[in-house]
């Protein structure tokens, strides 16, 4: 779920034809009524319609995944917290991945850090990292940062003393050296 890279056009919550502040309760409304509207069942197999008939089972697919983000209250507020960082996004210094990040082990939790070109670090924990929905598995040496549904994410970090920021990039089920 690479929000920030790209300027987003549609979000989950237009394909929803829902406010980003909208209730579960809303959100499943409209859900159920967008449904039922493009269901598969109600497209017709002539060869006439074919084009409008893959455009409604797209439409009925962008639906199905928009649900499945914003009617889990974990996704919708990784989901909203990129869709936030991906309108900010203007003053990232670079893109980093884990493989990039100094791992250092204290115990219960992992810190991730890089070096900003100012000598201070852009920093990140294992648990802050679990709360965005990766959560971090220790594999002997190393670790595995899985991600929701398999999909990238990004985390825009502040340096502890300058301006700059990083987006942080997390493969699916990305492994990681403890050192």
């Amino acid at each position: 779920m690479v929000l920030g890279q790209h300027s987003v056009t549609e979000t989950y919550y237009d394909i929803l034809c829902v406010k980003e502040n909208a209730s579960y309760e809303e959100i499943r409304a409209t859900y159920r009524s967008s449904i039922l509207n493009y269901h598969p069942d109600k497209l017709h197999t002539t060869s006439e319609r074919d084009c409008a008939d893959h455009s409604m089972a797209n439409k009925f697919l962008m639906i199905q995944k928009a649900w499945e983000v914003l009617g889990d209250a974990k996704l919708r507020r990784l989901y909203d917290t990129e869709l936030q960082a991906s309108r900010q996004d203007t003053g990232t210094a670079e893109d980093v991945s884990l493989e990039d990040m100094m791992v250092e082990d204290s115990g219960d939790v992992l810190q991730l850090s890089y070096q900003c070109r100012c000598g201070d670090f852009f920093c990140v924990d294992s648990q802050d990292l679990e709360e965005m929905g990766c959560p971090i598995l220790r594999d002997g040496s190393g670790m595995i940062v899985r991600t929701s549904d398999n999909l990238q994410a990004s985390i825009v970090l502040p340096c502890g003393s300058c301006s700059l920021r990083i987006r942080l990039l997390i493969e699916p089920d990305a492994m990681v050296s403890v050192g």
